[in-house]
């Protein structure tokens, strides 16, 4: 039975790829930066370019640092490109396809999802908000709290933090800026649903 295929926009090295497989999901991923360890079909190209055209359903996660709390840390959030409007236009325009958009809970971003590892089992803390074309349940929200014992991500257990949350094919450098693939795969399931739904 063949699998639908998915385009993964801004892949990075494959957690959110990795996550839809595993629902079921025949994976593509684009990335402008060269991605060694990234386990499917990947096209070095720029996400805002490349062609759409031939996939059952689209993915995104455009880069974070315009809006994560982190970023403010370090420096101005605006020296980084704002490329979430863009992306979000380029998906919607796309009108028979769903499309998924994945940022960080600060982004300007409706949460249909909003994720926690602590609703997988996972110890790691990684909230991340997910908008898609078909809204969901906006009741849903992740029941860990802000006070729970998760294992955040910081510099000094960078192994220990991707071990922990599934990406264990990344290097530290590239878990940095991955979800686990039990997000993913748990939206890929939405995901599934919603195209068995409109078929």
């Amino acid at each position: 039975m063949s699998r639908p295929r998915l385009l993964d926009l801004f892949c990075g090295a494959g957690g959110a790829s990795v996550g839809y497989h595993q629902a079921g999901f025949e994976v593509v991923g684009v990335d402008i930066a060269p991605q060694p360890h990234y386990p499917f079909e990947f096209h070095q190209a720029d996400a805002l370019t490349f062609p759409l055209e031939g996939f059952d359903a689209l993915h995104a996660s455009p880069p974070c640092e315009r809006y994560a709390n982190v970023t403010a840390w370090r420096g101005a959030l605006t020296v980084h490109p704002d490329l979430l409007p863009p992306t979000r236009a380029r998906l919607q325009a796309i009108a028979a396809v769903p499309w998924v958009i994945e940022n960080v809970p600060e982004a300007p971003i409706r949460a249909d999802y909003l994720l926690c590892g602590s609703m997988f089992g996972l110890n790691v803390k990684r909230h991340r908000a997910f908008e898609t074309s078909w809204g969901g349940p906006t009741e849903l929200q992740h029941p860990c709290g802000s006070h729970h014992r998760l294992l955040p991500f910081m510099h000094k257990n960078e192994r220990a933090w991707a071990d922990a949350a599934g990406l264990t094919w990344m290097n530290k450098t590239e878990a940095r800026d991955a979800i686990p693939p039990a997000y993913a795969c748990f939206i890929g399931e939405q995901l599934l649903a919603h195209l068995g739904a409109a078929a």
